[in-house]
């Protein structure tokens, strides 16, 4: 007997019987309800999340067993799972302060549905000023295909909510639930989705900004141009480049050719790297940097949006070689194509411990120069606006620094 539909419509989880999900299958169509639904109360909302994270926790549990399976016995992994729990103890007095806004901050809506599997939901964070449609940044977390989560981009939706910028965190199935395929799929859903959504919730569906980091990165790096080639053979779309204004590649893969002996070295053994990939004759398919030289691949790249690249030179978990390669073969088939690179940082500097440390943020400040661009209003705002609160002391973001499995 099957126990996963009962234990998640136990917890409010979605399950394929859901109205919500009826609804999306038919085309939008439902009976008309009996009653007109009472809102939640706060409380009720509450029970609600709770009902999730324990759904959740159940799924991980699951998976992490799972996955155990996968990995055996190795010193590498070990090791790095050791440093990752002192790493997030060190940088806990910053991670409880983002956490409390992110469960009870009215600007953040948590676990919108976009599809029907149980990964399918997106956290949207919105600005508190609701004067005009804003700018959105659909943004895909990392975490080696294995433990990205919605909220791992908590921090980064809390600051830019602050200028006025509407995010959508999209969570995704990771390893061993799904392979690439289907990490492209859902990510493909969630992005639809918003471009054909996000105009509900203020934002401005004319202004869309694609963002990923790491693994997500390189996923929706793979989505953008998988759609930009369906477009360009004519196949019918529920979204379109065209709608993307900007695709933000931070610390990223793009060419797994490359990087498949790296992340052995690393602790992401080859065969468990190979099985998330769907096998080596796979790695064409799902290199974007590989797939740019492809005949048919080359007239779709004129579809492809202003693309920036941002990297560390100190990243040891990706390279920054993998961003500048990829730039180059954007650049090569014509796509306007910019490389920014940060001297010294590693891969969690950009994304955790320079938000956290409070003051000048130079990846954050570049990337909402970007989408601010145009906006004389907006920018001089930005320019008045205090330095960041500092949320973890010097002493323990440089601890944390030495210890990064990352």
């Amino acid at each position: 007997m099957n126990t996963k539909p009962l234990i998640y419509r136990f917890f409010g989880y979605p399950t394929a019987d859901n109205t919500e999900l009826k609804r999306r299958r038919l085309g939008g169509k439902t009976d008309p309800p009996a009653a007109k639904p009472t809102p939640l109360t706060r409380q009720q909302s509450f029970s609600r999340d709770i009902g999730h994270a324990a759904a959740e926790t159940f799924l991980l549990t699951r998976l992490t067993f799972k996955l155990l399976r996968y990995l055996g016995v190795g010193y590498r992994w070990m090791t790095r799972l050791l440093a990752l729990a002192c790493y997030a103890m060190l940088l806990m007095p910053g991670f409880l302060q983002v956490a409390y806004s992110y469960f009870f901050s009215s600007q953040v809506r948590r676990s919108i549905i976009y599809g029907d599997q149980p990964r399918n939901r997106l956290d949207l964070y919105l600005p508190t000023s609701s004067s005009g449609p804003k700018p959105v940044v659909v943004f895909v977390t990392g975490g080696a295909w294995i433990i990205g989560y919605k909220a791992w981009g908590s921090f980064l939706g809390l600051q830019l909510a602050e200028k006025e910028i509407i995010v959508a965190c999209l969570d995704y199935r990771n390893f061993p639930q799904g392979t690439i395929s289907d990490m492209v799929k859902d990510i493909t859903e969630g992005i639809s989705f918003v471009c054909n959504n996000i105009a509900g919730y203020g934002g401005d569906p004319n202004r869309i900004y694609l963002m990923g980091q790491s693994a997500g990165a390189h996923i929706s790096a793979c989505v953008l141009l998988e759609q930009a080639v369906k477009e360009a053979g004519g196949e019918k779309v529920s979204w379109s480049v065209s709608q993307i204004k900007a695709y933000f590649g931070l610390s990223g893969g793009y060419n797994l050719f490359s990087l498949v002996d790296h992340f052995h070295n690393r602790g992401l053994y080859r065969a468990i790297f190979l099985s998330i990939m769907e096998g080596i004759e796979s790695f064409q398919r799902f290199s974007p940097e590989i797939r740019l030289k492809e005949p048919s691949v080359m007239g779709a790249a004129s579809l492809l949006p202003p693309i920036t690249l941002f990297h560390g030179t100190a990243d040891y978990s990706i390279p920054a070689d993998a961003s500048k390669t990829f730039a180059d073969a954007l650049e090569g088939v014509g796509v306007r194509a910019k490389l920014i690179l940060y001297e010294g940082k590693t891969h969690t500097d950009l994304f955790i411990q320079d938000p956290l440390r409070g003051g000048k943020d130079e990846l954050f400040d570049n990337l909402v120069a970007v989408i601010h661009a145009g906006d004389k209003e907006a920018l001089e705002k930005d320019g008045r606006s205090p330095p960041r609160r500092q949320l973890v002391p010097g002493l323990l973001l440089w601890l944390a620094r030495q210890i990064s499995p990352f």
